[in-house]
């Protein structure tokens, strides 16, 4: 089964994409967040194209484990793909985009380079985490 997975922020939203195959996640794109519904519309165009049979949606808990208001934020969203028939599965974010960042400064990335990258790549964690939390690690 492939899986969209996404780093839901305030200006974007990272996309990765995986399936439950062994195979590993990787980045996609990025796009902006303009608000549930369009977001909603644009992720429902992904599932089109990718193929995705649902999406794994990065909760940001904060460090005590408690949902914060961007993670209220998240479940919005994963509350209207929900109402349009697709699956969402929540997976704890903590600190994967700081991991994104680290590991696209470890790859010899600039500034510039991560900023650009950091959100897919941080997508692709949380999806990765996911997939490895199912069994599925490759």
């Amino acid at each position: 089964m492939r899986l969209l997975g996404l780093d839901y922020g305030e200006a974007r939203i990272g996309v990765a994409l995986g399936d439950t195959e062994g195979l590993k996640a990787f980045p996609h794109s990025v796009f902006r967040h303009k608000g549930w519904g369009p977001d909603t519309q644009r992720i429902k165009a992904l599932i089109v194209e990718t193929g995705a049979a649902g999406v794994v949606l990065g909760l940001p808990r904060n460090m005590d484990g408690s949902l914060g208001p961007q993670a209220k934020e998240a479940q919005g969203l994963g509350g209207r793909l929900e109402a349009e028939g697709i699956p969402v599965y929540y997976q704890d974010e903590r600190l994967s985009s700081f991991e994104a960042e680290e590991a696209l400064r470890a790859g010899g990335l600039d500034s510039r380079q991560i900023r650009k990258k950091v959100d897919q790549t941080a997508a692709s964690l949380i999806l990765q985490r996911h997939l490895d939390s199912l069994g599925y690690n490759g």
